[in-house]
């Protein structure tokens, strides 16, 4: 039996570990560039992409897309870090299951890394499997992580709907 690459070892959820400090490293710069002028409750998100997805834009060279926590003056339109990160990925025509990881980058006290809120956790549900990593970092970067069915147990997503063509003969049926 072949001895393991080196890329292989010390696999953290199945993560290198050049992928787990890429996520750490961009997820908090990201976190640098939020807009907080009410909180001040800087949060940084990134996401990493897997390599060679169907849903990939040709073109994709870089596998991680970062986002931030925006807010805006009247309260509930801001949008947080993961949402932002999400979003671009979507925007971008990515889709579900082309995620392999997802880093959140916090200020909050050490030991204590903040989680994705509910609507995220939600929202992150819809283009994510539910075995997917979640590394959550406090102020001084260290992390938790876990996984989003650990986040968001018994979670509602797409596949708990009816498919499009399944939706188009019931139309049909009707």
């Amino acid at each position: 039996m072949a001895a393991p690459k080196e890329s292989q070892k010390n696999l953290i959820h199945g993560l290198t570990t050049e992928e787990v400090t890429q996520l750490s490293r961009r997820s908090i710069d990201a976190k640098l560039r939020a807009y907080c002028p009410y909180s001040r409750f800087r949060v940084g998100a990134t996401l990493l992409l897997k390599e060679g997805h169907a849903s990939l834009p040709a073109a994709t060279t870089d596998l991680y897309i970062s986002g931030v926590n925006v807010e805006n003056a009247a309260y509930p339109v801001g949008i947080c870090a993961e949402r932002c990160a999400l979003g671009t990925a979507v925007a971008s025509g990515i889709r579900y299951g082309a995620f392999k990881a997802l880093a959140v980058a916090t200020n909050t006290e050490p030991g204590k890394p903040a989680s994705p809120c509910g609507m995220c956790r939600q929202f992150i549900r819809e283009f994510c499997e539910p075995d997917m990593p979640i590394f959550m970092h406090d102020k001084n970067g260290d992390y938790v992580v876990q996984t989003l069915e650990q986040l968001l147990p018994m979670s509602f997503g797409p596949d708990a709907l009816p498919s499009p063509e399944h939706l188009v003969a019931m139309e049909k049926e009707s």
